[in-house]
């Protein structure tokens, strides 16, 4: 499996197109990208998304 981008607008994009492409959750994409979920709550986060879990998607924080 392919790395998730570096560059954190980047990766942001990315995640959210696999999540509305590929996965049923952020669960299922850190699994199968070894990816450290908390990291990328965190890290996101820091951008001003949340993720919200009914529309498996992150949005901006209102």
């Amino acid at each position: 499996m392919t790395e998730l981008p570096k560059d954190p607008w980047i990766r942001l994009s990315y995640v959210n197109t696999l999540l509305r492409d590929r996965y049923p959750s952020l669960e299922n994409l850190c699994t199968d990208y070894d990816a450290d979920c908390s990291t990328l709550l965190k890290v996101f986060e820091s951008m001003g998304y949340i993720y919200i879990s009914r529309l498996n998607q992150f949005k901006p924080k209102i």
